[in-house]
């Protein structure tokens, strides 16, 4: 241990009790501190709780916090003894999916970067999913890819999936599976969320509606439904041979598919909406049931789903854990392999009462793998990063030893880490070792330097309803 090191354990923003080591300046005996720990951003405040012994660096008297000079000459470990002691290895335990296998149970989920030109990848975005994998990641599922319909969205950034695209992804998946990962295209498509009446092209939705009364464009048609169905076959065999593993369908955060599955933006009365859950997913399970009968067999089929949405964080597509178990039900049975559970926090209980995650309630319903995901390491929600609400904090070990209480209770199969880990590419190793002081924090300007400020703007008032949906 070097001289003037204090070595103390990390919990976010948490308080709590360790025991210090306070080296003494060219002394080799090392006098033990016991220390209240109160901490900040990156490093610790420490406040005397019981002193042992004192060295020439003087440990301040009770209930003093240390100075700020003294604190320049004294480094401040995140990591600890305590914080290496949590045994993560059941997280990287192998798990095969269809004729794929994953190293661990680790993924990446689809994180929008802005990284797209006339909607091809860039060449930066295959660097980046390959440091990912390269850094511990089993599974990259890439961004959010519009598919091949002309309403899918509106929105300058985002990647496509279609055949003009078509080289430009099977660089990114090489690059994953030459760094040992599995590769998923996601499919998207905006629905009612399309963005400006200006691209030239009306939104299509199942009730042309983004909310309960707030609409952008008009219910779709049963000609228009069938080419929305086939817009998602037709990216769907693109990714396939452009050599992806499987296809994750984004019915989630109020997008189209999700907007099928929740009752304020499906007000179909022809057999596809309104209350019953059983109606308001067939839809969506019409286009998993085209894309596993068009898809080769060894692809997997993952789906996305949430209860909240971009624009209202307590919507609920399922109102009770019954109506979750019908819509599970219907998609498992046409082909679904993998449930893809959306919150906003991991740890957080999906109804009251019982202390079980979303994630947790699939596992009730479903004998597919299922994926956790939400502010996975840090402290605050997605949305807060995007819209530049507040910065997040590292949980350190005290995130992990949660997360891996809910896997050891059979409540998930794997979990995706998104912020964390665009924060730093080796995240997954670092925490399976316990080296959590190494471990560089997200900031928001990670995600927020490639996107348009204008653009981030007009999010924050469609979500407040400060402008109408296709301004």
């Amino acid at each position: 241990m070097n001289p003037g090191i204090v070595r103390s354990k990390r919990a976010g923003r948490s308080t709590g009790r360790g025991a210090v080591r306070w080296v003494k300046e060219g002394a080799s005996k090392t006098h033990t501190v016991k220390y209240h720990l109160t901490f900040g951003r990156r490093y610790a405040s420490v406040w005397a709780a019981a002193v042992a012994s004192r060295g020439p660096l003087h440990a301040p008297p009770i209930g003093e916090e240390i100075p700020r000079d003294t604190q320049r000459h004294i480094r401040v470990s995140i990591g600890s003894a305590e914080a290496q002691r949590v045994d993560l290895s059941p997280l990287f335990t192998p798990l095969s999916l269809r004729s794929a296998t994953l190293r661990n149970r680790f993924v990446l989920p689809a994180m929008q970067r802005g990284w797209g030109t006339e909607g091809r990848p860039q060449p930066r975005l295959a660097d980046y999913y390959r440091s990912r994998a390269e850094g511990g990641i089993a599974l990259v599922i890439s961004e959010s890819c519009a598919v091949d319909h002309p309403a899918a969205t509106a929105n300058r950034f985002s990647c496509h999936i279609r055949e003009s695209t078509y080289d430009a992804w099977a660089h990114c998946i090489e690059a994953v599976h030459e760094a040992g990962g599995l590769f998923f295209i996601q499919l998207w498509h905006e629905g009612a969320k399309q963005g400006r009446r200006d691209a030239g092209v009306d939104p299509v939705s199942p009730s042309g509606l983004v909310q309960a009364g707030r609409r952008n464009g008009d219910p779709a048609t049963p000609q228009q439904l069938e080419e929305l169905r086939d817009a998602f076959v037709r990216s769907a065999l693109i990714a396939e041979r452009a050599g992806a593993d499987g296809v994750e369908v984004h019915a989630a955060h109020g997008y189209l598919l999700d907007q099928f599955l929740w009752s304020e933006t499906n007000r179909r009365d022809d057999g596809l909406g309104g209350d019953d859950m059983a109606d308001r997913v067939k839809f969506p399970a019409q286009v998993v049931a085209a894309v596993r009968a068009a898809l080769k067999p060894s692809m997997v089929i993952s789906l996305r789903f949430s209860q909240w949405k971009t624009i209202d964080y307590n919507a609920k597509v399922a109102q009770t854990p019954e109506e979750l178990g019908v819509m599970l039900s219907a998609l498992e049975a046409v082909g679904v392999d993998v449930f893809h559970a959306s919150t906003r926090r991991f740890w957080e209980p999906a109804w009251p009462g019982v202390d079980l995650t979303l994630s947790g309630w699939c596992k009730t319903f479903t004998d597919v793998p299922v994926i956790t995901v939400g502010s996975v390491g840090l402290t605050t929600d997605q949305m807060a990063s995007i819209l530049r609400e507040s910065e997040a904090e590292a949980t350190g070990a005290t995130g992990m030893r949660e997360l891996l209480r809910r896997f050891e209770a059979g409540e998930f199969d794997l979990v995706s880490v998104g912020r964390s880990v665009i924060g730093d590419a080796d995240w997954v190793w670092k925490v399976r070792d316990g080296r959590y002081d190494e471990i560089r924090t997200f900031t928001n300007e990670d995600i927020a330097m490639e996107w348009d400020s204008s653009e981030l703007e007009r999010v924050k008032k469609l979500r407040t309803g400060e402008i109408p949906p296709g301004a």
